[in-house]
């Protein structure tokens, strides 16, 4: 990735050149910056994304590729989709349970807060037939690079009783499982 430092030592990032690391690469996630202030990262889509993020900072989401379906869910429980185009942006306030559904063709630039000392993100996930909770994994998220989105999905989809909804009996579906 090619990054231009002007003069006031201010970085300028290339999205389109980080989108091409992301593809060559492989990888999910690549963080820009990360300070107590502000981490912004661009995001590479998941297929199989289904849990809820929720998390103590404000994000600003800017579409760079393709169309998100931002699902999240009201403080009544009720889940509503927000339609985030390519070249469009939204934010989402502080402890909004979040759900940001993308193809893995898609590409997002990601804007938060970082952490702060004591807090904890938590990773949702909702039984898919029935609605009801079905398990959680926390997280400090001290360091971003590690990738703390992939470190809980791998927690949940390698268990089969996080997966086993205790109010209907479905087990949710590895995503290498499931069927079109």
């Amino acid at each position: 990735m090619k990054r231009e430092i002007k003069p006031s030592g201010l970085p300028i990032e290339d999205l389109e050149s980080v989108v091409e690391q992301l593809i060559e690469s492989g990888r999910q996630v690549k963080v820009l910056w990360q300070y107590p202030g502000s981490l912004a990262f661009v995001a590479k889509g998941r297929d199989y994304r289904s849990e809820f993020h929720l998390n103590a900072s404000d994000e600003v989401t800017y579409m760079i590729r393709g169309t998100m379906h931002l699902h999240h869910r009201t403080p009544d429980g009720e889940e509503s989709v927000a339609v985030i185009p390519a070249g469009a942006t939204n934010w989402m306030p502080p402890n909004t349970e979040h759900s940001p559904r993308f193809p893995s063709d898609a590409f997002a630039l990601i804007l938060e807060r970082g952490r702060r000392d004591g807090e904890v993100d938590h990773f949702r996930w909702y039984c898919p037939e029935c609605g009801e909770f079905l398990h959680q994994e926390d997280f400090t998220v001290e360091d971003y690079t590690l990738d703390p989105v992939s470190k809980a999905y791998a927690r949940f989809f390698d268990s089969v009783e996080a997966r086993t909804c205790a109010h209907c009996g479905h087990v949710m579906p590895r995503p290498d499982q499931q069927v079109g």
